[in-house]
Protein backbone atom coordinates (compact mmCIF):
# COMPACT_ATOMS: atom_id res chain seq x y z
CA UNK A 1 0.00 0.00 0.00
CA UNK A 2 1.48 3.53 -0.91
CA UNK A 3 2.23 5.56 1.52
CA UNK A 4 -0.47 8.26 0.63
CA UNK A 5 -3.08 5.69 0.76
CA UNK A 6 -1.97 4.34 4.25
CA UNK A 7 -2.00 7.98 5.71
CA UNK A 8 -5.20 8.66 3.84
CA UNK A 9 -6.40 5.40 5.59
CA UNK A 10 -5.33 6.11 9.06
CA UNK A 11 -6.69 9.35 9.60
CA UNK A 12 -10.25 8.63 7.76
CA UNK A 13 -10.52 5.14 10.44
CA UNK A 14 -9.00 7.74 13.22
CA UNK A 15 -11.73 10.44 12.64
CA UNK A 16 -14.31 7.52 12.50
CA UNK A 17 -13.31 6.32 15.57
CA UNK A 18 -12.62 9.78 17.30
CA UNK A 19 -16.24 11.13 16.10
CA UNK A 20 -17.90 7.72 17.73
CA UNK A 21 -16.31 8.10 20.76
CA UNK A 22 -17.36 11.64 21.28
CA UNK A 23 -21.07 10.96 20.31
CA UNK A 24 -21.37 7.84 22.49
CA UNK A 25 -21.04 10.32 25.75
CA UNK A 26 -23.90 11.56 24.73
CA UNK A 27 -26.24 8.88 24.11
CA UNK A 28 -24.84 7.26 27.13
CA UNK A 29 -26.08 10.34 29.85
CA UNK A 30 -28.68 8.89 31.26
CA UNK A 31 -26.24 5.72 32.10
CA UNK A 32 -23.70 7.92 33.46
CA UNK A 33 -26.61 9.73 35.53
CA UNK A 34 -27.83 6.58 36.97
CA UNK A 35 -24.29 4.71 37.78
CA UNK A 36 -22.57 7.39 39.14
CA UNK A 37 -25.88 9.18 40.73
CA UNK A 38 -25.03 12.86 39.70
CA UNK A 39 -27.25 15.63 38.56
CA UNK A 40 -28.03 17.47 35.40
CA UNK A 41 -25.57 19.86 36.19
CA UNK A 42 -22.60 17.45 36.93
CA UNK A 43 -23.77 15.99 33.93
CA UNK A 44 -23.03 19.09 31.57
CA UNK A 45 -19.25 18.36 32.42
CA UNK A 46 -19.01 15.80 30.47
CA UNK A 47 -18.87 18.15 27.47
CA UNK A 48 -16.04 20.30 28.29
CA UNK A 49 -14.12 17.54 30.58
CA UNK A 50 -13.26 15.69 27.04
CA UNK A 51 -12.89 19.17 25.12
CA UNK A 52 -10.17 21.19 27.39
CA UNK A 53 -7.55 18.89 27.05
CA UNK A 54 -8.57 18.05 23.54
CA UNK A 55 -8.59 21.89 22.21
CA UNK A 56 -5.27 22.48 24.62
CA UNK A 57 -3.26 19.54 22.29
CA UNK A 58 -4.82 20.60 19.02
CA UNK A 59 -3.44 24.29 19.74
CA UNK A 60 0.46 22.91 20.85
CA UNK A 61 0.64 20.47 17.87
CA UNK A 62 -1.00 22.75 15.91
CA UNK A 63 1.42 25.42 16.09
CA UNK A 64 3.71 23.52 15.73
CA UNK A 65 3.39 21.76 13.07
CA UNK A 66 6.54 22.53 11.23
CA UNK A 67 8.91 21.20 13.83
CA UNK A 68 6.92 17.71 15.81
CA UNK A 69 7.62 14.45 14.73
CA UNK A 70 4.57 13.47 13.19
CA UNK A 71 4.85 9.70 12.69
CA UNK A 72 5.71 9.48 16.16
CA UNK A 73 3.30 11.87 17.40
CA UNK A 74 0.27 10.70 15.71
CA UNK A 75 1.70 6.89 16.93
CA UNK A 76 1.77 7.97 20.47
CA UNK A 77 -1.29 9.54 20.50
CA UNK A 78 -3.71 6.80 19.03
CA UNK A 79 -1.83 4.51 21.77
CA UNK A 80 -2.85 7.04 24.44
CA UNK A 81 -6.30 7.08 22.87
CA UNK A 82 -6.78 3.31 23.05
CA UNK A 83 -5.50 2.76 26.78
CA UNK A 84 -7.79 5.78 28.13
CA UNK A 85 -11.31 4.59 26.72
CA UNK A 86 -10.23 1.49 28.48
CA UNK A 87 -9.81 3.37 32.03
CA UNK A 88 -12.98 5.29 31.21
CA UNK A 89 -14.64 1.90 30.96
CA UNK A 90 -13.56 0.73 34.37
CA UNK A 91 -13.49 4.59 36.30
CA UNK A 92 -15.66 3.22 39.70
CA UNK A 93 -16.28 6.94 40.25
CA UNK A 94 -17.50 9.85 38.10
CA UNK A 95 -14.34 11.87 39.18
CA UNK A 96 -11.93 9.09 37.71
CA UNK A 97 -14.37 8.88 34.33
CA UNK A 98 -13.81 12.82 33.49
CA UNK A 99 -10.06 12.67 34.47
CA UNK A 100 -9.67 9.77 31.92
CA UNK A 101 -11.99 11.52 29.68
CA UNK A 102 -9.96 15.01 29.71
CA UNK A 103 -6.65 12.49 29.23
CA UNK A 104 -8.33 11.66 26.45
CA UNK A 105 -9.04 14.46 24.88
CA UNK A 106 -5.27 15.33 24.96
CA UNK A 107 -4.63 12.14 23.08
CA UNK A 108 -7.83 12.72 20.32
CA UNK A 109 -6.27 16.52 20.21
CA UNK A 110 -3.10 15.83 19.62
CA UNK A 111 -3.31 14.11 15.90
CA UNK A 112 -6.37 16.64 15.11
CA UNK A 113 -3.58 18.81 15.23
CA UNK A 114 -2.16 17.09 12.19
CA UNK A 115 -4.11 15.43 10.11
CA UNK A 116 -5.79 17.87 7.87
CA UNK A 117 -2.41 19.48 8.07
CA UNK A 118 -1.04 15.78 6.53
CA UNK A 119 -4.69 16.10 4.22
CA UNK A 120 -3.48 19.61 3.22
CA UNK A 121 0.01 18.48 1.73
CA UNK A 122 -1.08 15.13 0.04
CA UNK A 123 -3.71 16.63 -1.46
CA UNK A 124 -2.85 20.09 -2.31
CA UNK A 125 -4.93 20.59 -5.27
CA UNK A 126 -8.22 19.16 -3.72
CA UNK A 127 -8.51 20.71 -0.38
CA UNK A 128 -12.44 21.51 -0.60
CA UNK A 129 -13.15 17.83 -1.54
CA UNK A 130 -10.52 15.45 0.53
CA UNK A 131 -11.62 18.01 3.83
CA UNK A 132 -15.42 16.93 3.08
CA UNK A 133 -14.47 13.83 2.97
CA UNK A 134 -12.36 13.48 6.16
CA UNK A 135 -15.81 15.01 7.72
CA UNK A 136 -17.92 12.25 6.00
CA UNK A 137 -15.74 9.95 7.46
CA UNK A 138 -16.22 11.55 10.89
CA UNK A 139 -20.09 11.45 10.01
CA UNK A 140 -20.10 7.79 9.87
CA UNK A 141 -18.09 7.41 13.20
CA UNK A 142 -20.88 9.96 14.48
CA UNK A 143 -23.39 7.61 13.47
CA UNK A 144 -22.15 4.52 14.70
CA UNK A 145 -21.78 5.71 18.39
CA UNK A 146 -24.92 6.51 19.50
CA UNK A 147 -26.08 2.88 17.19
CA UNK A 148 -23.49 1.04 19.24
CA UNK A 149 -24.73 2.95 22.58
CA UNK A 150 -27.78 1.66 22.27
CA UNK A 151 -26.85 -1.86 21.33
CA UNK A 152 -24.67 -2.57 23.83
CA UNK A 153 -27.34 -1.32 26.77
CA UNK A 154 -29.76 -3.53 25.21
CA UNK A 155 -27.44 -6.41 26.32
CA UNK A 156 -24.64 -5.84 28.85
CA UNK A 157 -23.76 -2.70 30.62
CA UNK A 158 -22.56 0.60 29.26
CA UNK A 159 -18.72 0.05 30.11
CA UNK A 160 -18.60 -2.68 27.55
CA UNK A 161 -19.29 0.26 24.62
CA UNK A 162 -15.65 2.00 25.84
CA UNK A 163 -13.78 -1.10 25.88
CA UNK A 164 -15.27 -2.03 21.78
CA UNK A 165 -14.09 1.32 21.04
CA UNK A 166 -10.83 0.99 22.70
CA UNK A 167 -10.31 -2.13 20.67
CA UNK A 168 -11.09 -0.01 17.49
CA UNK A 169 -8.27 2.11 17.42
CA UNK A 170 -5.48 -0.76 17.49
CA UNK A 171 -5.73 -0.89 13.43
CA UNK A 172 -5.10 2.73 13.35
CA UNK A 173 -1.54 1.65 15.21
CA UNK A 174 -1.11 -0.63 12.48
CA UNK A 175 -1.18 1.87 9.28
CA UNK A 176 0.44 4.43 11.33
CA UNK A 177 3.60 2.29 11.99
CA UNK A 178 6.81 2.49 10.57
CA UNK A 179 5.05 4.83 7.69
CA UNK A 180 7.02 7.79 6.24
CA UNK A 181 6.54 11.64 6.54
CA UNK A 182 3.78 12.53 3.91
CA UNK A 183 5.72 14.01 1.11
CA UNK A 184 5.42 17.97 0.49
CA UNK A 185 5.36 18.31 5.09
CA UNK A 186 8.15 20.25 4.92
CA UNK A 187 6.56 23.28 3.29
CA UNK A 188 4.64 24.01 6.12
CA UNK A 189 6.50 26.69 8.12
CA UNK A 190 6.65 27.39 11.53
CA UNK A 191 4.90 30.57 12.63
CA UNK A 192 6.21 33.57 14.56
CA UNK A 193 4.25 35.65 16.58
CA UNK A 194 4.06 38.78 14.02
CA UNK A 195 2.87 35.95 11.28
CA UNK A 196 0.36 34.46 13.86
CA UNK A 197 -0.80 38.07 14.38
CA UNK A 198 -0.96 38.55 10.43
CA UNK A 199 -3.03 35.43 10.27
CA UNK A 200 -5.56 36.24 12.96
CA UNK A 201 -6.61 39.54 11.38
CA UNK A 202 -7.02 37.59 8.29
CA UNK A 203 -11.04 38.10 7.00
CA UNK A 204 -11.23 35.04 6.32
CA UNK A 205 -9.26 33.33 9.33
CA UNK A 206 -11.69 35.53 10.94
CA UNK A 207 -14.96 34.57 9.48
CA UNK A 208 -14.19 30.96 10.24
CA UNK A 209 -13.06 31.10 13.37
CA UNK A 210 -16.64 32.90 14.71
CA UNK A 211 -18.24 30.60 12.43
CA UNK A 212 -17.19 27.84 13.66
CA UNK A 213 -17.30 28.61 17.46
CA UNK A 214 -20.93 29.01 16.68
CA UNK A 215 -21.29 26.08 14.92
CA UNK A 216 -19.51 24.09 17.35
CA UNK A 217 -22.06 25.35 20.52
CA UNK A 218 -24.82 24.09 18.37
CA UNK A 219 -23.61 20.85 17.44
CA UNK A 220 -22.39 20.58 21.04
CA UNK A 221 -25.81 21.05 22.53
CA UNK A 222 -27.28 18.79 19.77
CA UNK A 223 -24.28 16.19 20.31
CA UNK A 224 -24.75 16.33 24.52
CA UNK A 225 -28.34 16.67 24.83
CA UNK A 226 -30.72 15.79 22.13
CA UNK A 227 -31.16 12.20 23.70
CA UNK A 228 -32.09 13.78 26.54
CA UNK A 229 -34.18 16.00 25.13
CA UNK A 230 -35.59 13.20 22.87
CA UNK A 231 -36.38 10.92 26.14
CA UNK A 232 -39.00 13.64 27.27
CA UNK A 233 -41.52 12.40 24.72
CA UNK A 234 -39.89 8.90 23.02
CA UNK A 235 -39.68 5.97 24.86
CA UNK A 236 -36.07 5.69 26.45
CA UNK A 237 -34.99 2.81 24.47
CA UNK A 238 -35.33 4.69 21.44
CA UNK A 239 -34.27 8.06 22.75
CA UNK A 240 -30.63 7.66 21.66
CA UNK A 241 -31.43 7.02 18.02
CA UNK A 242 -32.52 10.62 17.70
CA UNK A 243 -28.84 11.67 17.74
CA UNK A 244 -28.49 8.63 15.27
CA UNK A 245 -31.01 10.19 12.79
CA UNK A 246 -29.64 13.57 13.26
CA UNK A 247 -26.00 12.03 12.35
CA UNK A 248 -27.47 9.34 9.54
CA UNK A 249 -28.24 12.84 7.53
CA UNK A 250 -24.66 13.87 7.92
CA UNK A 251 -23.54 11.21 5.28
CA UNK A 252 -25.56 12.13 2.30
CA UNK A 253 -25.23 15.73 3.29
CA UNK A 254 -21.43 15.05 3.10
CA UNK A 255 -21.99 13.35 0.34
CA UNK A 256 -23.68 15.99 -1.38
CA UNK A 257 -21.13 18.62 -0.22
CA UNK A 258 -18.01 17.18 -1.41
CA UNK A 259 -19.79 16.99 -4.98
CA UNK A 260 -20.53 20.42 -4.78
CA UNK A 261 -17.64 21.94 -3.01
CA UNK A 262 -16.37 21.54 -6.36
CA UNK A 263 -19.17 23.64 -8.29
CA UNK A 264 -19.94 25.92 -6.02
CA UNK A 265 -18.05 28.94 -4.04
CA UNK A 266 -17.91 27.75 -0.45
CA UNK A 267 -18.57 30.55 1.00
CA UNK A 268 -21.81 30.62 -1.01
CA UNK A 269 -22.75 27.02 -0.50
CA UNK A 270 -21.84 27.63 3.28
CA UNK A 271 -24.24 30.78 3.46
CA UNK A 272 -27.11 29.08 1.62
CA UNK A 273 -26.87 26.08 4.31
CA UNK A 274 -27.11 28.03 7.80
CA UNK A 275 -30.03 29.90 6.28
CA UNK A 276 -32.04 26.68 5.71
CA UNK A 277 -30.69 25.04 9.23
CA UNK A 278 -32.46 28.31 10.61
CA UNK A 279 -36.03 27.15 10.35
CA UNK A 280 -35.03 23.60 10.20
CA UNK A 281 -33.69 23.69 13.44
CA UNK A 282 -36.97 25.56 15.06
CA UNK A 283 -39.09 23.21 14.07
CA UNK A 284 -36.74 19.79 15.93
CA UNK A 285 -36.41 22.08 18.79
CA UNK A 286 -39.54 24.14 19.11
CA UNK A 287 -42.36 22.88 17.49
CA UNK A 288 -42.72 18.91 17.16
CA UNK A 289 -41.83 16.11 19.74
CA UNK A 290 -42.21 12.25 19.28
CA UNK A 291 -41.44 10.30 16.22
CA UNK A 292 -42.37 13.48 14.36
CA UNK A 293 -38.47 14.73 15.81
CA UNK A 294 -36.95 11.97 14.51
CA UNK A 295 -37.77 12.84 11.50
CA UNK A 296 -37.60 16.73 11.73
CA UNK A 297 -33.80 16.18 13.02
CA UNK A 298 -32.52 14.04 10.20
CA UNK A 299 -33.33 17.45 7.72
CA UNK A 300 -31.75 19.64 10.41
CA UNK A 301 -28.37 17.00 10.02
CA UNK A 302 -28.75 17.77 6.31
CA UNK A 303 -28.31 21.08 6.42
CA UNK A 304 -26.02 21.41 9.43
CA UNK A 305 -23.36 18.31 8.11
CA UNK A 306 -21.68 20.90 5.32
CA UNK A 307 -21.07 23.21 8.09
CA UNK A 308 -17.81 22.80 9.48
CA UNK A 309 -15.92 21.03 6.78
CA UNK A 310 -16.87 23.86 4.32
CA UNK A 311 -15.72 26.63 6.62
CA UNK A 312 -12.61 25.07 7.79
CA UNK A 313 -11.83 24.82 4.19
CA UNK A 314 -12.50 28.82 3.91
CA UNK A 315 -9.89 29.32 6.47
CA UNK A 316 -6.83 26.71 5.18
CA UNK A 317 -7.73 27.95 1.53
CA UNK A 318 -6.65 31.37 2.06
CA UNK A 319 -3.66 30.56 4.15
CA UNK A 320 -2.19 27.16 2.97
CA UNK A 321 1.13 27.55 4.04
CA UNK A 322 0.20 27.94 7.44
CA UNK A 323 -2.41 24.65 7.38
CA UNK A 324 -1.27 23.89 10.71
CA UNK A 325 -2.31 27.00 12.56
CA UNK A 326 -5.30 27.25 10.55
CA UNK A 327 -6.20 24.27 11.27
CA UNK A 328 -5.57 24.46 14.92
CA UNK A 329 -7.49 27.73 15.19
CA UNK A 330 -10.85 26.53 13.29
CA UNK A 331 -10.77 22.98 15.23
CA UNK A 332 -10.03 24.92 18.53
CA UNK A 333 -13.33 27.20 18.09
CA UNK A 334 -15.41 24.04 17.15
CA UNK A 335 -14.45 22.67 20.42
CA UNK A 336 -14.38 25.15 22.38
CA UNK A 337 -18.03 25.77 21.33
CA UNK A 338 -18.65 22.02 22.09
CA UNK A 339 -17.52 22.28 25.42
CA UNK A 340 -18.96 25.82 26.48
CA UNK A 341 -22.72 25.75 25.34
CA UNK A 342 -23.94 21.94 26.79
CA UNK A 343 -21.80 22.95 29.95
CA UNK A 344 -24.06 26.09 30.17
CA UNK A 345 -27.14 24.21 29.19
CA UNK A 346 -26.38 21.86 32.63
CA UNK A 347 -27.68 24.67 34.72
CA UNK A 348 -30.50 26.00 33.15
CA UNK A 349 -32.05 22.32 32.61
CA UNK A 350 -31.98 22.42 36.60
CA UNK A 351 -33.41 25.70 37.06
CA UNK A 352 -36.19 25.55 33.82
CA UNK A 353 -36.36 22.48 31.42
CA UNK A 354 -34.63 20.78 28.52
CA UNK A 355 -37.18 22.53 26.18
CA UNK A 356 -35.91 26.12 27.31
CA UNK A 357 -32.44 25.63 27.11
CA UNK A 358 -32.89 23.89 23.61
CA UNK A 359 -33.58 27.52 22.42
CA UNK A 360 -30.43 28.42 22.31
CA UNK A 361 -28.94 26.32 19.61
CA UNK A 362 -31.38 28.27 17.54
CA UNK A 363 -30.42 31.34 18.80
CA UNK A 364 -26.85 30.69 17.58
CA UNK A 365 -27.92 29.27 14.25
CA UNK A 366 -29.23 32.77 13.02
CA UNK A 367 -25.43 33.93 14.46
CA UNK A 368 -23.62 31.71 12.13
CA UNK A 369 -26.09 33.02 8.72
CA UNK A 370 -24.69 36.27 9.89
CA UNK A 371 -20.80 35.71 10.33
CA UNK A 372 -21.34 34.06 6.87
CA UNK A 373 -23.17 36.92 5.29
CA UNK A 374 -20.69 39.09 6.54
CA UNK A 375 -18.09 37.41 5.08
CA UNK A 376 -19.98 37.41 1.88
CA UNK A 377 -20.32 40.78 0.90
CA UNK A 378 -16.80 41.40 2.53
CA UNK A 379 -15.49 39.20 -0.65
Amino acid sequence: METRTRWTAAIFLFIALDAASLQIRGALLPRFESSFDVSAGLLGLVAPAGTVGFVLAVLVVGFTAGRVTIGRTILASVAAASVLLGAMALAPIYALFLAALFCHGLSLGAVRGLDRVVLSHLYPTRRGRVFTLHSLAWAIGAVSGPALAALVVWFADWRVAFGLLAVGFLPVLGLVSGLDVPAGIENEQPISWAALSELARTPAIVAMTAGLLLVGGIEGAIFTWLPYYAGESLPGALAPLALSAYLLAYVPGRLTYTALSERVDYRLLTLAIALAAIPAMYLAFVVVSGYALLASVFVLGLFMSGQFPLISAIGVEATPEYSGPANAIGTSATYVGIAVVPAVMGPVIDAYAIGTAMLLPVILSGGVALVLGALWLAR
